[in-house]
């Protein structure tokens, strides 16, 4: 992924309004992000537990959604399969909801994924984030593969947002 900034980040959001994505809060380390082995880039907001963010680009030019989830707790977290990356993280797998864009939003409509909780698919895949032990079964996909196929999710969930 090429490396964003906060302006393209805050013009990229396609299911809140410019005011919301102009309010939300974009993290201040975007400089120090490992761009090189991101799909896209996700985050939870510090201030708000129950809100996370993510953007991609899809079709030459980024892409990015709000999305509620629930807040975190000290419990430990059931194994469940995240939807995009199809990893069963230590860290949780969290029902991710994003209001519709359009008329739909605004009438209250809005599709849910399950995601990784700490939206790491990008790093799980690529090994370069541990996800603990049985987290990744084992698959005759090549990364190549697996980024496409989680790519191919993600870009789904965002149409299905987007219709």
């Amino acid at each position: 992924m090429t490396p964003l900034t906060e302006q393209d980040i805050r013009a990229a959001f396609v299911n809140c309004s410019k005011g919301e994505a102009k309010r939300l809060t974009v993290p201040r380390d975007l400089a120090d992000r490992p761009w090189d082995d991101l799909d896209y880039l996700g985050w939870r907001d510090p201030r708000a537990p129950d809100r996370a963010y993510l953007v991609t680009v899809l079709d030459g030019r980024p892409t990015a959604l709000a999305l509620r989830c629930p807040t975190p707790t000290a419990r430990q977290p059931r194994r469940t399969m995240c939807a995009m990356c199809l990893t069963t993280p230590t860290s949780g797998v969290s029902l991710m909801v994003a209001r519709k864009a359009g008329k739909a939003g605004q009438q209250g409509n809005s599709v849910g994924t399950y995601l990784c909780s700490d939206l790491a698919c990008s790093l799980y895949l690529r090994g370069k984030k541990d996800a603990g032990a049985g987290a990744r079964l084992p698959e005759s996909l090549t990364l190549e593969e697996k980024i496409q196929r989680t790519m191919g999710n993600l870009a789904g969930f965002i149409a299905t947002v987007t219709a």
